[in-house]
């Protein structure tokens, strides 16, 4: 039987010769699969071994020994202990092609389907795009770390200033850090389940500049609020609510289902595609405004709808996507199981003056077979589902509803490609298909699919 050939805090030359979905360089040693984050294909490196299993290892970079093409210095100091980027080694043109082979491997491993996708759509800005941001905080000793969780842990880094995210939000965290250490605010323990401060959410609507703050706590009640809020609103111009969230669960949800209003407004307004958006705390919103309209265009062109059209937008959030088509179509019926969303989705119909728009509250499977027993027949469907896809069932009803038109918004190839390749064998045919690059400098990538009836 033949040895493993890698030990534990082995060095290693090693050339990387491909990226994975979650962004890490891969290259392979006498047969065996090394992954190594913030690497770039092409890259040369002396790779330390820090862990081995049967199939595979995982090193680190100790040093370059010759540079992949593309790869740029990081910007971020934390870049390589955060989370949250993947590609702040690499420059936006290689990271493009890399999310635009994604998604067409995606498609032929998964969904046996051969095609090339349309272009890219790439960002017109690499930084400063996130409109929401949610910073656990924790504390060892006297030291408060507010940030972001280190890779596959809940270690959190300390980052006050993501270049992912508004300038605003780092004043405000530097807000929240004297206010905790003036007024000895406990935080949250995830082992003991005591302390009081969880994490501080924040949100933007960058068309209004409003902006959204939430304490997430482990209570009911959070003391010296008053001293809070009157520093935060003289530190940050453009606050327009400051809430707080209670979740007392044993649990790594981040937010609990009751939210209080402790300053101004129960929401913050922003438009998207020219229509009015009403933004609650617990409300879906694209967090990237811009490449979001990107988005939408797209698909609209995709539905390519008509006034006499019924118009069905599946896991419709606040709505966005459909209100954005709704003054060219008949009828607009938007399902979304979150009843805060879908009371967001009715207000941003009325505040738009769009009155053709109904919004049914429920799992999108369930509210599709009521449509369906209704009798309503919709010549267009959209459906934006989250990571996991859509459910098996979900895709039979939109067969039996037999629409001319159907419209797949995905944030994930692999389970994007799966149901392609379910809906194909019901009937529709995968017509066009373009990526999106929605989180510059993340592993993930948007797309959008039109289908066509065969």
């Amino acid at each position: 039987m033949e040895s493993y050939p890698l030990t534990k805090n082995q060095n290693i030359e090693l050339e990387i010769t491909g990226i994975t979905t979650e962004g890490s360089g891969v290259g392979h040693y006498e047969g065996v699969a090394v992954f190594v984050a913030n690497t770039a294909v092409g890259d040369v490196i002396d790779c330390h071994i820090i862990k081995t299993k049967k199939n595979y290892a995982v090193g680190k970079i100790h040093s370059v020994i010759k540079a992949s093409p593309c790869r740029i210095a990081p910007d971020c100091e934390v870049f390589s202990k955060c989370g949250g980027c993947a590609f702040r080694h690499m420059d936006y043109k290689a990271e493009c092609e890399l999310k635009q082979q994604r998604v067409k491997d995606a498609f032929a491993r998964i969904g046996h389907i051969d095609m090339e996708p349309e272009p890219i759509l790439k960002s017109g800005s690499t930084n400063r795009y996130r409109n929401k941001a949610q910073y656990p905080v924790r504390q060892e000793k006297d030291n408060i770390s507010i940030g972001f969780f280190a890779p596959n842990s809940h270690r959190v880094i300390d980052c006050r200033d993501c270049l992912l995210q508004p300038k605003e939000f780092g004043r405000i965290l530097t807000v929240f850090e004297k206010w905790i250490r003036k007024h000895h605010i406990t935080i949250y323990n995830e082992e003991t389940h005591k302390g009081l401060l969880r994490h501080i959410y924040i949100r933007k609507a960058f068309a209004t500049g409003q902006l959204m703050v939430c304490a997430v706590i482990n209570g009911h009640n959070l003391p010296k609020s008053d001293d809070l809020i009157v520093s935060l609103l003289k530190e940050c111009d453009g606050i327009a609510s400051i809430a707080v969230n209670e979740n007392t669960n044993d649990s790594n949800v981040i937010l609990g289902k009751n939210t209080k209003i402790l300053w101004g407004s129960d929401h913050i307004e922003d438009v998207l595609c020219g229509v009015k958006v009403r933004i609650s705390p617990l409300s879906f919103y694209q967090v990237n405004r811009e490449q979001a309209e990107v988005l939408y265009r797209k698909a609209a062109e995709y539905a390519d709808v008509k006034d006499t059209d019924t118009l069905l937008d599946l896991y419709c959030g606040a709505g966005t996507i459909g209100l954005s088509m709704a003054k060219q179509v008949k009828q607009l019926i938007g399902v979304e199981i979150i009843p805060e969303a879908i009371e967001d989705a009715k207000r941003n119909a009325e505040r738009n003056g769009i009155e053709n728009a109904e919004f049914l509250c429920g799992d999108a499977p369930k509210a599709a077979e009521i449509l369906k027993e209704r009798g309503i027949h919709p010549d267009v469907i959209i459906v934006d589902p989250p990571r996991k896809g859509c459910a098996a069932e979900l895709l039979e009803t939109i067969r039996q509803m037999n629409p001319d038109r159907l419209v797949y918004v995905s944030c994930d190839p692999a389970t994007l490609a799966r149901d392609c390749a379910i809906l194909q064998e019901k009937g529709y045919k995968v017509q066009k298909v373009t990526p999106v690059d929605m989180f510059p400098r993340t592993s993930h990538v948007e797309t959008v699919v039109q289908f066509c009836k065969k």
